[in-house]
């Protein structure tokens, strides 16, 4: 819609121009400030308003009028009516379109360690990135998304060993030293008893099968975690393996060697990413020849470019922080532009039961399980609040609180607004398609500015996603949440002259509700 508004514009002036949302809705939709263009035309911003005002006078969209240096622009009901009756036919088109990027992007988020479930401390960046593919997706992006498996290492080692002493304690009764470190959660148990079942009791004493049945475990520990995140709603396209790259690490270092990128010393290979920012040069290929973490997370960045992506977006905690230098110091010792490599670092979150920190899982050794949650408040609630502040930002939030029915609770309150259309409607005993052809003519002021919000979800979703701040639907779900209540508590619908042309803004609004929390990853409720 605003597209429309701005290509109206361009049919009138010359220049480059931009457009806001005045928070007043009764006194314009947009305004554009004309300031800027005082010294250019050498003309008060009040005369310079006044004039451009006056080319709009016979305009089918909008009317135009200045105000202090202002053109207000307020949406004409036939204008509103159009895209509304649009949206009613086509549902499933709502709000489509809109993309500026043109980039082939792939988006990697999550990539928890595979030797446990997730923790609550993997679900923002999940829920964030899932959410940021759906909207990109939806206004038409060129978006593919990938989980990263870290599964080499001394982590997967670490796995085989901690099933195996599991399994000499706690199977066959014996007194076992655990290491400093090891994976203690109850997850263990039933992965050790499979591993039982399936190698027989040899395999936890056949130090030269730990491997083995560290990749067991993998595979199992694998299946726990699509299952938490099928749980709420997350699905990703592609599991890449981080094992499945060591064969490309020599192609890529050759790659290296002739950019002048990596040197040799003290028998090791360096890359030099001090010379593009990093703090000191990095080693990327031990004395023993093995590659080092880094190493691994080098080549896996030079496949997605040679995979022919042109940004590649990262969701990483905020532990990661001082790892951002490095991987761009190597990209740019690769020969690519390292700005094609986007890193978003989704901050801590604080998750309070009754005031108190919430309660720790024995089941995964002490951290709170993504899972304990979603069964607690369910999926909608966690997506909701995990969505509700930008992701590099910190977030607190009490799950009691998301048991509220009352405004207190957004996601409440939101759907209570789209049950609540779907009540009205059954009161009515009419359906969307008995009013989608009638006419906005009677519509109030409130009625149009309602109208007007309801219509602007593509503006919104465009902006979130280059923005990369999806809490921004979760505000506009909001503010059209309480305006929606606000005006049906001061006007009435059923029996009234007009109650067709109100059913029909109610669809507009259910349908703008419905699309965005669909693109948030949560069903909006047609009962409460």
């Amino acid at each position: 819609m605003k597209k429309s508004v701005i290509n109206e514009i361009k049919g009138a002036v010359d220049f480059d121009f931009a457009l806001e949302k005045p928070k007043d809705k009764g006194l314009a939709h947009y305004a554009m400030p004309t300031f800027s263009l005082a010294k250019q035309l050498k003309k008060s911003p009040v005369a310079i308003a006044a004039e451009l005002a006056s080319k709009f006078e016979n305009s089918e969209v909008f009317e135009a009028t200045a105000l202090n240096g202002y053109i207000n622009f307020k949406l004409k009901p036939a204008f509103l009516d159009k895209f509304a009756s649009a949206s009613l036919a086509n549902p499933n088109e709502f709000a489509k379109g809109g993309a500026t990027s043109g980039e082939k992007i792939l988006l990697e988020y999550v990539s928890a360690n595979p030797t446990g479930p997730l923790h609550i401390g993997h679900v923002r960046g999940a829920v964030f990135g899932d959410t940021l593919a759906r909207v990109g997706l939806h206004i038409g992006e060129n978006i593919a998304t990938e989980y990263y498996i870290n599964d080499a290492g001394n982590q997967i080692e670490l796995l085989g060993t901690s099933i195996s002493l599991w399994a000499r304690e706690n199977l066959f009764g014996e007194s076992v030293a655990y290491p400093e470190k090891f994976y203690r959660g109850d997850y263990i148990g039933p992965i050790a008893k499979e591993a039982l079942e399936k190698f027989g009791k040899e395999i936890f004493y056949d130090e030269s099968r730990n491997l083995e049945l560290a990749e067991f475990g993998k595979d199992k520990v694998l299946v726990l975690i699509k299952q938490n995140l099928a749980d709420a709603q997350i699905f990703i396209e592609n599991w890449a393996s981080e094992k499945s790259y060591y064969d490309k690490l020599p192609l890529t270092l050759d790659r290296l060697k002739n950019e002048n990128g990596i040197y040799e010393s003290e028998g090791k290979i360096w890359l030099k990413s001090s010379e593009v920012g990093d703090e000191k040069d990095r080693v990327i290929v031990r004395e023993d020849g093995r590659g080092t973490y880094l190493a691994g997370d080098v080549v896996y960045h030079d496949d997605k470019f040679r995979r022919g992506f042109d940004r590649c977006i990262n969701i990483w905690g905020a532990d990661h922080h001082g790892y951002i230098a490095r991987m761009k110091a190597a990209l740019h010792l690769l020969g690519y532009d390292e700005n094609r490599l986007e890193i978003i670092l989704s901050q801590m979150v604080s998750l309070l039961k009754d005031g108190e920190a919430y309660k720790m899982s024995k089941r995964a050794g002490n951290v709170v399980l993504m899972s304990d949650v979603v069964e607690e408040i369910g999926y909608e609630a966690l997506r909701f609040m995990f969505l509700s502040k930008r992701c590099d930002t910190h977030l607190e939030f009490d799950v009691d609180e998301l048991k509220r029915e009352d405004s207190s609770n957004p996601i409440f309150y939101i759907n209570y607004a789209h049950a609540r259309i779907n009540q009205i409607f059954a009161k009515a005993g009419k359906n969307v398609a008995d009013v989608a052809g009638v006419k906005f003519a009677n519509l109030n002021e409130d009625g149009k500015n309602l109208l007007f919000e309801a219509l602007t979800l593509n503006d919104v979703l465009v902006d979130s996603f280059n923005t990369r701040a999806v809490n921004k639907i979760c505000d506009y779900l909001k503010s059209l949440a309480a305006n929606f209540h606000k005006f049906y508590n001061e006007n009435r619908v059923v029996g009234s002259e007009n109650e067709d042309e109100l059913l029909k803004l109610f669809a507009v609004v259910a349908l703008s509700i419905k699309t965005a929390l669909g693109l948030m990853g949560i069903a909006a409720k047609d009962k409460m």
